[in-house]
């Protein structure tokens, strides 16, 4: 690029869609390449801190995990991890729940209790598996010829939900809301992001990332990556009530899904109340089923031309940083990104990164296509 006018930024971005912006340039070596020489990349990914509350208790999750931890003796240790929420669901149902519970009828109740609680992880599998297999005609379809269809079956009745459904349908719905609303008021202590900077930790260094990917072999070469730093930050921010943590991962290059199972992994060690050592197992040969983060909260914050920046003033050049754009970038981000991410965030029922969610989300996506 020929630069004659000072003013050439400025002109630059009115040209251009307020997504996009030019910070500034710097000029190069003849030979640089943007994409050959960038020998790391730092991303961020935000999260709203509820992501961190363990299961409610009488959901699948939340029973499964008391009965493993007492099956390897470790109930204590789960619990001591768990200290800072203990209580927490306990809480929430006594002041927001039963309230609205107590306004319906007792079947009506139980009907509610079990539609919110139900083991639907161990069903999806289960729906999963049967819909592989077709349905086997029996003796009697294969000897008798299909009926037609006559006109009086074909036509559609419309559907009327009587009271007691729709009384059913209001309560699910007002239970819910009360649950997402209890999410959105959780503030994350200082102990809590501790734990979760400590599964973070884990992923420092040469790992094999096979079972944060797809389609790669413990054996695989690729599938070894180096992660040189993953830092939450420890001063959240509050947004529209919520609040969100920041957590940035620099490594020298990721894999297809890595940071969102990386991400995953970790917020589910805190939620189980699990201990971290348990992400070193996921760099064995065996295949461990990690969920994904949602995508909305991950974005590239910046490349890193280490290499190149090490022998710019050999070159005469000045090295390539983003340091001096921060306001800038800062303003572009929370303007451009964030604002839609939280605005996502709101219009949802809120991020969930349970392996039941992740179930569903594939199933709707596969319905979808």
């Amino acid at each position: 690029m020929i630069v004659e006018d000072e003013d050439i930024i400025q002109k630059i971005n009115e040209h251009l869609s307020p997504q996009i912006r030019v910070w500034g340039y710097e000029v190069t070596a003849k030979s640089f390449s943007c994409y050959q020489m960038c020998d790391s990349r730092v991303y961020e990914y935000l999260m709203p801190s509820h992501c961190l509350l363990p299961p409610h208790p009488s959901t699948y999750l939340g029973q499964k995990i008391t009965e493993l931890a007492e099956k390897a003796g470790e109930l204590d240790e789960v619990k001591a991890r768990q200290e800072a929420v203990t209580g927490y669901w306990e809480e929430v149902d006594e002041k927001h729940i039963k309230p609205i519970l107590a306004n319906v009828p007792e079947d009506i109740r139980q009907i509610v209790e079990k539609s919110l609680y139900l083991d639907d992880s161990r069903e999806a599998l289960q729906a999963s598996e049967e819909t592989k297999e077709p349905l086997e005609s029996t003796s009697e379809s294969t000897d008798k010829p299909a009926e037609q269809p006559t006109e009086q079956s074909t036509e559609k009745k419309p559907f009327v939900m009587d009271e007691r459904q729709r009384l059913i349908i209001d309560t699910v719905k007002a239970v819910k809301a009360a649950y997402l609303t209890a999410r959105r008021a959780y503030r994350a202590p200082a102990s809590r992001i501790a734990r979760l900077q400590d599964a973070l930790t884990q992923y420092v260094g040469t790992k094999n990332f096979h079972n944060y990917t797809i389609q790669k072999a413990h054996s695989d070469p690729s599938a070894k990556r180096h992660i040189k730093s993953f830092v939450v930050n420890t001063s959240p921010i509050i947004i529209d009530g919520t609040e969100w943590l920041s957590l940035k991962v620099h490594g020298q290059s990721f894999m297809m899904h890595q940071i969102r199972k990386m991400v995953a992994m970790a917020t589910m060690i805190v939620r189980a109340g699990c201990n971290p050592d348990r992400i070193t197992e996921t760099y064995g040969p065996d295949r461990i089923a990690i969920p994904k983060a949602p995508g909305l909260g991950l974005l590239l914050e910046r490349p890193i031309f280490g290499a190149y920046n090490a022998k710019a003033k050999v070159l005469e050049r000045e090295p390539i940083h983003f340091d001096k754009y921060t306001k800038q970038m800062d303003e572009f981000k929370q303007r451009e990104i964030y604002d839609r991410i939280f605005r996502e965030e709101e219009q949802s029922a809120g991020y969930d990164i349970s392996p039941l969610s992740h179930i569903k989300r594939e199933r709707e996506r596969q319905s979808t296509y």
